[in-house]
């Protein structure tokens, strides 16, 4: 094979006229090309190291110092008050220094020093301005005097172009919260769930928690936090992901979708050209520090530390616990299809493979029918059974020859890819395609996805995709950042050809794609067929049911006057009560980026006053002035508690890290064990929308967004993701398990669609049907 020739650069063999070598000058070509795009991104890394490390100061802000430091020495006024002649007089004494030498060095280090402590002090007062959250808890709309003053000090400190990660050293560390606010949240958290026994038992358990055992576990988080970045996330990504033993397909992993109603192309390699160009330009930027940070109403920073390893990312399975391994750089990708996996170069003679040229590459897959290798088809449910059977089978039989060298290629590609035989989409006419679309994406066929990569992209047949991503390494907002760029990149930069294939001239010289070569014995073939029924017996058992609620969206919640997450919030609660008779333990996840590597924390929705509220919507009694003034009640509370996850002040995680201290302390808390075994039921999460510039939606219609989903986090619970995707429409992602009879995702998904009507026709707002 051509491509295997290539691989060598050099080649020598004994004989008995003396030595026979042979240089392949595409290799050394090859060689030669990326070790300048090393260099050149090395380059790129250390400047902008330095960019990000002295911001918001620049090298032309301190050329600027400098030179007004000698300019006022030429006109004879001494800024620095004594500070040059006093360096001066330290410099060691050296012949070939003139007294002008002496006075121009002391100059340039007073400068300096006037630099640096300029940029100490921005970031000290910007830390403290970052600070102050008084604005999270104002009414929309009406900003206080001290508000507005504070907003206006921290757009003048933001600078123009700050880099992606400029205000990294800026971010203030997310605060440990006080026992006491934490266990009065707490219990007043399970009121609506618990009956008075019940209630006067948890109390119990609370008080003598806060007054025995908390004060000292408090400690040790306090101290941890004086040295930590954040004293969370370290030990959520540990124990909450690498530690858990069971399999991380539909448990962990979540998927996202493509366009609702759009599909560019139909061609399934000329999608996958342009959506994988989309994917490396971004990857330039992010390694360039191009994107420009999130920020909270345009001028408080979030946290991108998350982003740092969005590509070349890999989950590796261990025995207790599994390990990320992130590289700096990865230049080619890997592929499946048919049972076959292919190595694809993404660069070529030092440059990025235009979609043309990936599209006749992935044809060329495509057209392949080459059969698998014993084994080799099934491979992949290794990453999604078990992991303690995937790292002993991974250390038995993938650690020599080529199962290794496969294996690594997998590893240390930029991401994974599937070229997908099925068909999958919005299909006006089966009004179960979203549902066996959003399965493909959260599970396939269990081996047709390596589970373990920072994220999958699958391109089906008909020219749909979708992404797969792992969880450990980062939160949901940070793959729809990178997934929304993709997307209006693939349809509105990159375009199609009338025929629907990529734009441009292909390549045709291009080496082929490298087929992986695999050896599988008949015990490792054994463990993946074991690992395989582990999965499909999960996947199986998923019940989906994805709905578009077209009959209204934002605009008229708004005329509600009312927040549009605390509306839907507020309707889930009721379909639920409806749904099993009762209220539930309720996760809505909420995000801490405002602070140093903030991840996430958690809004209990089920509060006494939405329980309040739900009861008098099923009291036939109770007057509409009185169920609104409950709703209004359960809006203000469900937003309050949002704002104060967002702000540091969430409990969960302060009870999960209290815990894990305990743990270490190998002190017994009943109080701890019971809060942590207490199942979620109800599992939600909003998708945002973060990049509405991209293109205009208005124009575009069909390009409205699906969002993505989750699996069911309890066994007798729902998974509910949801996308508010415009001013008429909300997308919901309802999951649960088959093997519950408690649940079912379609008669759930039917009770919100009835709540959110419900709660429309409270406010006597006029509904606007229409059929897409």
């Amino acid at each position: 094979m051509a491509e295997a020739h290539q691989a060598v650069a050099f080649q020598f063999t004994v004989t008995p006229d003396g030595f026979d070598y042979h240089l392949s000058r595409e290799a050394l070509k090859h060689i030669y090309f990326s070790e300048v795009t090393a260099w050149r991104k090395r380059f790129i890394r250390f400047k902008n190291g330095i960019l990000t490390g002295v911001y918001p100061g620049s090298p032309s802000s301190l050329m600027v110092i400098v030179a007004a430091s000698m300019g006022s020495l030429y006109a004879k006024i001494d800024l620095s008050m004594g500070m040059i002649d006093r360096i001066k007089a330290i410099l060691p004494a050296r012949s070939f220094l003139s007294p002008l030498s002496k006075t121009l060095i002391s100059a340039t280090l007073f400068s300096t020093g006037v630099w640096l402590c300029g940029i100490f002090v921005f970031r000290r007062t910007m830390k403290l301005l970052l600070c102050y959250q008084g604005w999270m808890f104002e009414p929309h709309g009406k900003r206080s005097l001290s508000t507005k003053i504070w907003a206006g000090f921290l757009k003048l400190m933001c600078g123009r172009k700050p880099m992606l990660y400029s205000f990294q050293s800026s971010l203030p560390s997310l605060p440990v919260p006080s026992v006491s606010q934490t266990i009065q949240t707490y219990l007043e958290s399970v009121r609506p769930l618990l009956d008075d026994k019940e209630y006067d038992k948890m109390a119990k358990l609370a008080k003598e928690f806060q007054a025995k055992t908390a004060p000292r576990l408090q400690k040790y988080l306090v101290l941890k936090s004086w040295w930590a970045a954040n004293y969370v996330s370290d030990w959520w990504e540990e124990y909450i992901y690498l530690r858990g033993r069971g399999p991380i397909m539909v448990n962990s992993n979540y998927y996202a979708m493509d366009f609702l109603y759009a599909t560019p192309s139909s061609c399934q390699a000329a999608r996958a050209g342009n959506a994988v160009h989309a994917f490396i330009m971004y990857r330039r930027k992010l390694d360039r520090e191009q994107i420009a940070p999130m920020m909270a109403l345009g001028i408080v920073p979030m946290c991108s530390s998350q982003m740092e390893r969005m590509f070349n990312t890999t989950r590796i399975p261990g025995i207790e616990r599994d390990t990320v391994q992130h590289l700096r750089e990865s230049r080619h990708l890997v592929v499946y299809h048919n049972g076959r996996f292919f190595k694809v170069w993404l660069y070529h003679g030092g440059d990025l493979l235009k979609p043309r040229d990936l599209e006749m590459q992935f044809q060329r897959i495509l057209d392949d029918k080459s059969l698998p290798r014993p084994g080799e088809e099934k491979l992949a449910a290794l990453t999604a059974g078990e992991r303690i059977p995937w790292a002993k089978a991974r250390a038995m039989y993938f650690s020599q020859g080529v199962n290794k060298s496969s294996l690594s290629a997998i590893d240390r590609a930029a991401f994974f890819m599937t070229l997908d035989n099925e068909s999958h989409g919005y299909d006006k006419e089966n009004s179960m395609s979203m549902d066996l679309y959003a399965k493909a994406l959260l599970h396939g066929k269990c081996y047709n996805r390596w589970f373990d990569k920072s994220f999958n992209l699958i391109i089906f047949k008909n020219g749909k995709m979708g992404l797969n991503a792992e969880h450990s390494w980062a939160d949901a907002p940070i793959i729809g950042h990178l997934w929304e760029f993709v997307l209006a990149t693939d349809c509105f930069d990159l375009k199609y050809t009338a025929d629907g294939h990529s734009c441009g001239i292909m390549n045709s010289s291009l080496p082929p794609p490298e087929r992986l070569q695999w050896e599988i014995t008949p015990e490792c073939m054994e463990i993946i067929d074991s690992s395989y029924e582990v999965a499909k017996t999960l996947a199986d058992d998923v019940d989906f049911q994805c709905s578009q609620f077209s009959d209204f969206g934002k605009g008229l919640i708004k005329r509600c006057k009312t927040s549009p997450d605390a509306f839907i919030q507020i309707a889930l609660q009721l379909a639920h009560f409806r749904d099993k008779g009762k209220f539930c333990l309720t996760y809505e996840a909420s995000m801490t980026r405002m602070f140093r590597d903030g991840r996430t924390e958690t809004v209990r929705s089920c509060t006494n006053e939405s329980a309040a509220f739900v009861r008098a919507m099923e009291d036939p009694t109770k007057t509409k002035v009185e169920r609104l003034a409950l709703f209004k009640k359960a809006a203000d509370k469900h937003q309050h508690m949002y704002r104060l996850a967002m702000t540091g002040s969430g409990i969960d995680r302060h009870l999960f890290c209290l815990y894990l201290v305990s743990r270490y302390l190998t002190i017994e808390s009943p109080f701890l064990k019971q809060v942590l075994s207490e199942p979620w039921r109800l599992s939600t999460s909003q998708t945002p929308q973060q990049q509405l510039k991209m293109f205009d939606l208005g124009k575009h219609p069909d390009c409205v967004s699906s969002g993505g989903g989750f699996g069911p986090v309890a066994d007798d619970g729902y998974g509910v993701s949801y996308i508010i995707a415009g001013e008429d429409l909300i997308n919901f992602h309802v999951s649960s398990k088959f093997s519950s009879p408690e649940t079912n995702s379609r008669r759930f998904g039917n009770n919100i669609h009835q709540a959110l009507h419900d709660l429309a026709e409270l406010f006597s707002v006029r509904v606007h049907r229409e059929e897409k």
